[in-house]
C-alpha cells in the first residue's frame, strides 16, 4: 500500500490522491522518486483546497486552480516548481475523470507564470560612440570597425554577420540581405556611417582575400572569418575603448534595438529589422513596407543620415 500522499491534509481530496498514487505505483509502475514528487505536489494541492473550504475534488474549478497558482507565485515558488505541481494536478484530475467518466479537468487549461526574461545588457549612446572609435587604419582594424558598425547599424546576429557574402550588400540602395535562423531571409537598412566603414574595408579587402572568396568579412588567411574570431575581435575593441564589461555581438544587437525603439516607438518596425522567429521569408517580401522601415530607421537611428531621394 502506498504510504499517505497528503499526510498534513485530510478529507475526500486526500483519499482521492491516495487512490491515484496507488494507481501510479501498481499500474504505471512509477519509481519511488517520482511517487514522492507526486505526493508532495498533491499534498500542496490538498492543503490549498482545504484552506479554501473545498472539500471534494469534484468541486474544484479552473478558477480554484488559477487561485492556487497565484498563491504559489505570491509565495515565491519558482515557475518550474509551479509547472511540476500543475502537471501532477492535471494527471490527478485526469485520473478522476476516467474514474467517473463525466468530469472535466480543471487544471487542463492553466499554465504556470512565465519566468521574466532578463534582457541582455546594452551600451548607451555615449558608450557606443566611444566603442566605435577606431584609431588604427590597418586592414584588420578597418574590417573590425565595419563589423562592429554593421552589428549596431542593422541589429545582426553573430551567425548572420559571419555568413554575409559580397552579394548581400547593396550600397546604392543602402540595404543588406540577411539570412537568419531557419534560412529565413530579411532585408534591413544600413546606416550611412556603417556604409562608409564597409566601403573602407572593401577597399582593402583584396589584400586579404582572393577573387574567388565570397565572404564579406575574411580572416588574415583570406577565408571567411569565424564566429569565435569575431567575438574575440569585439572583446579586444571593448578593452581598447575602455569598456568595463565584455562587448559581444548580442550586446550591440540589443543596443541597436533599444536605441531605435526608444527613439521611434515603432515596435513592429524594430521587430522586422531584428528578424524575430515569427517573421517568414514570404511575409518579408509581401508585407514589409521597406520605405516605412527606411523612414523609421533614418529618422531614429543615432548613426544614420536621412537618405537622398533617388
Amino acid at each position: 500500500m502506498a504510504h499517505s500522499a497528503v499526510a498534513s491534509a485530510t478529507g475526500p481530496i486526500a483519499q482521492a490522491a491516495e487512490r491515484f498514487l496507488t494507481y501510479l505505483r501498481d499500474v504505471r509502475r512509477l519509481s519511488q522518486h517520482t511517487l514522492s514528487n507526486y505526493r508532495r505536489d498533491l499534498n500542496a494541492l490538498a492543503q490549498h483546497c482545504q484552506a479554501q473550504g473545498i472539500a471534494d475534488a469534484n468541486a474544484v474549478t479552473e478558477a480554484d486552480i488559477r487561485g492556487w497558482v497565484a498563491a504559489m507565485h505570491r509565495g515565491g515558488l519558482g515557475g518550474a516548481s509551479i509547472q511540476r505541481r500543475l502537471s501532477a494536478a492535471r494527471s490527478f484530475f485526469g485520473f478522476l475523470g476516467r474514474e467517473s467518466g463525466e468530469r472535466c479537468n480543471p487544471a487542463a487549461g492553466v499554465q504556470a507564470p512565465r519566468k521574466p526574461r532578463r534582457l541582455p545588457k546594452t551600451l548607451d549612446a555615449d558608450q557606443i560612440g566611444r566603442y566605435l572609435t577606431f584609431d588604427d587604419e590597418s586592414p584588420v582594424a578597418l574590417r573590425d570597425r565595419a563589423m562592429a558598425e554593421l552589428f549596431y547599424s542593422s541589429g545582426l546576429r553573430l551567425a548572420e554577420l559571419a555568413a554575409l557574402n559580397m552579394g548581400d550588400i547593396d550600397p546604392h540602395a543602402q540595404l543588406l540581405t540577411v539570412t537568419g535562423k531557419g534560412n529565413k531571409t530579411r532585408t534591413v537598412p544600413v546606416g550611412a556611417v556603417a556604409l562608409g566603414a564597409l566601403g573602407a574595408w572593401l577597399a582593402v579587402r583584396p589584400r586579404q582575400a582572393g577573387d574567388a572568396e565570397r565572404a564579406l568579412f575574411t580572416s588574415n588567411r583570406g577565408q571567411r572569418i569565424s564566429v569565435r574570431n569575431i567575438q574575440a575581435r569585439l572583446r579586444l575593441q571593448g578593452r581598447k575603448s575602455g569598456m568595463r564589461q565584455d562587448v559581444h555581438p548580442h550586446m550591440l544587437r540589443h543596443s541597436f534595438a533599444s536605441h531605435l525603439l526608444e527613439s521611434s516607438g515603432d515596435l513592429r518596425a524594430v521587430q522586422e529589422m531584428l528578424g524575430h522567429a515569427n517573421i517568414s521569408t514570404t511575409q518579408i517580401y509581401t508585407h514589409l513596407d521597406f520605405q516605412h522601415l527606411a523612414r523609421v530607421y533614418d529618422s531614429a537611428h543615432p548613426r544614420a543620415k536621412r537618405r537622398r531621394d533617388d
